[in-house]
């Protein structure tokens, strides 16, 4: 095994700049996991495609905001696995807890890591334990890195006004 992170944006809720979610992610596997294997594949998708894979795979009805699959082999000390990420979840949970999309991506990315990592969340102790590591990488990550910078800016179209004066017109 390598040291190999696929990005891979199946979403259109917002564009996402995939080469810094890559370096962000190399980061958490390298510098803070200390890891010198793994293969990780990170899939960000909409609410539609969620809601299927947890009702496939977790047996939960509806969108969910972020999904774990451990493909490690027993006995393994490298890391392989795939997490998916649903953004019309992120962009929800951001304008709930009053945050940006990318740093709700950057938590979900973190969270999969953990999981990754040997994290649980089932029960509240292990829940506490691992939105406190969650909550310090990602303060660590965003000192490090430039969140809102995972957000490639709107290419919106304007309209010359000649042409919407003639539309007006008609």
């Amino acid at each position: 095994m390598n040291r190999e992170v696929s990005v891979c944006n199946r979403q259109r809720v917002h564009a996402v700049r995939t080469p810094l979610l890559r370096r962000i992610v190399h980061w958490l596997l390298e510098e803070y996991s200390g890891l010198n294997e793994f293969d990780l594949s990170i899939q960000l998708v909409n609410a539609s495609v969620m809601a299927k894979l947890n009702e496939q795979f977790l047996q939960h009805q509806g969108s969910t905001d972020v999904i774990t699959f451990d493909y490690r082999e027993s006995g393994s000390a490298a890391l392989h696995g795939e997490i998916v990420i649903c953004l019309d979840d992120a962009v929800k949970q951001a304008r709930e807890f009053r945050t940006t999309w990318p740093g709700e991506l950057t938590r979900y990315v973190i969270h999969g890591v953990l999981h990754l990592r040997g994290y649980d969340d089932l029960n509240s102790s292990d829940r506490k334990k691992m939105k406190r590591e969650e909550n310090r990488l990602l303060r660590e990550v965003g000192r490090r890195f430039k969140l809102t910078e995972l957000a490639v800016p709107s290419r919106r179209r304007t309209i010359p006004d000649s042409i919407k004066a003639a539309a007006r017109a008609r």
